[in-house]
């Protein structure tokens, strides 16, 4: 949530910034100052009718004191109705105090400055690449195609059990997914210094509040109903993303600034309803309704943020780097940034069946904006009570990691050869059929 004192005091600059996204949200902004105004005013008279009622509670006692009685009535009567003149206005406080934060929920993060500016996926500039694509020498099979014939994912029952978007990994299909899990996991947890969590997959509205998953893309969510009660539907969700639960872990709390940094890495299944999206329901596994992932968290203090951002990116392309997999980072511009975030880093991999570059991981620090609608705080060594920032990132994202891994190393015989840091965990040194 973006700070309304920093609204009040430089809105020019807010209504800047979020106009380079290009979504039009900054025409929210004078709304948003409308009802806070209208709040602080209200509350002003609220300040000043509650100091003349205790200024008329003294005069009333000093009436009785006198035996003033008709005067000391006459004087509880206007009390009353100045009590009920702030009832009223409490009322009204928090009636605009609901509207306004409504709309400060809807509001998206402010671009950092170092952010380009652009319009969509095509404006992002190209940060670095690593190694090269593949150089086959025969014409590269599809994902599809090496899974049918392999028998790593079976498609169809997939579909015929959850309908489409969804996947039955089977044998070393299964297998293989199990170790990449593991193989993530426990680079993040002895290499990169991170502490594995492992979250629920059901979480409640709250947290996809705190991370800005709700309002925005509440079309995108599995809701949950418990049973046949259907007064508990939407009051549980399936998480989107393991993002949902572990930045979460903390809200409502004041940390010590020693505890600071703090990592986080989780596994999760993630559940995606993407209403209306492109390409759902087609074959194959890039893009899907359910997926695995391990995710990334940080909390950190703000002067840190962007010291710590590189460092995530890092931790996610040592992942490609250990599996041989070629891939580009590219800086999202301003009119393709997320919901939530000032800053984001997408890697993207090469699949040469597909020809092209997927996203397996976005790195992003959300400065204090998750943290100020968690309320999640630090405590400095000064004693002030500080906002830290959150980063998250995909540490990376299957099955479009799955895809490129046997797509990039696929052989001529139809066989897959597995990269050598993953052999210890799947107990083989190739995939055949």
């Amino acid at each position: 949530m973006l700070d309304i004192k920093l609204i009040r005091e430089r809105a020019e600059f807010v209504k800047a910034r979020l106009a380079t996204r290009g979504a039009g949200d900054e025409a929210r902004i004078d709304e948003v100052l409308q009802l806070d105004e209208q709040r602080r005013k209200c509350l002003a008279e609220v300040e000043a009718l509650k100091s003349e009622r205790n200024k008329a509670s003294k005069e009333i006692g000093a009436l009785m004191g006198q035996k003033k009685l008709a005067e000391a009535e006459s004087r509880k009567a206007e009390v009353r109705q100045i009590g009920d003149r702030i009832t009223e206005l409490d009322k009204v406080v928090a009636e605009v105090e609901l509207k306004r934060d409504a709309l400060l929920m809807r509001l998206p993060n402010l671009p950092h400055e170092s952010v380009a500016l652009g319009k969509d996926a095509a404006d992002n500039p190209e940060i670095r690449v690593w190694g090269s694509k593949p150089a086959h020498g025969f014409k590269a099979k599809s994902h599809v195609e090496l899974c049918e014939s392999l028998k790593l994912v079976d498609f169809a029952r997939g579909a015929k059990l959850s309908g489409s978007g969804f996947l039955l990994y089977t044998n070393w299909g299964a297998r293989l997914e199990r170790a990449l899990i593991q193989f993530l996991l426990d680079l993040h947890s002895t290499e990169h210094g991170y502490t594995e969590v492992a979250p629920p997959y059901i979480v409640g509205r709250h947290c996809m509040e705190g991370v800005g998953q709700f309002p925005k893309f509440e079309d995108q969510a599995y809701a949950v109903q418990e049973g046949l009660d259907a007064n508990t539907m939407g009051k549980l969700y399936l998480l989107p993303t393991a993002e949902a639960p572990v930045a979460n872990i903390h809200r409502e709390e004041i940390l010590s600034e020693k505890q600071l940094p703090i990592q986080y890495v989780a596994y999760s299944p993630c559940f995606r309803a993407e209403a209306g999206a492109a390409g759902v329901g087609t074959r194959g596994m890039i893009r899907v309704h359910q997926f695995d992932k391990v995710e990334l968290i940080k909390i950190v203090k703000p002067e840190q943020g962007y010291e710590e951002l590189e460092s995530l990116v890092a931790n996610a392309e040592k992942v490609l780097q250990l599996l041989g997999l070629h891939y580009r980072v590219i800086n999202l511009c301003t009119g393709d940034m997320g919901f939530a975030s000032a800053k984001t880093y997408d890697i993207e991999v090469w699949a040469p069946g597909q020809g092209a570059y997927l996203e397996v991981s976005s790195c992003s620090n959300c400065e204090d904006f998750q943290s100020r609608r968690m309320n999640l705080r630090f405590k400095s060594e000064s004693g002030e009570n500080k906002l830290p920032h959150i980063l998250n990132g995909s540490g990376t994202a299957l099955a479009r990691l799955f895809v490129a891994l046997i797509e990039t190393h696929q052989q001529p015989d139809g066989s897959i050869s597995i990269p050598e840091p993953l052999r210890p965990y799947l107990k083989a040194d190739w995939i055949t059929a």
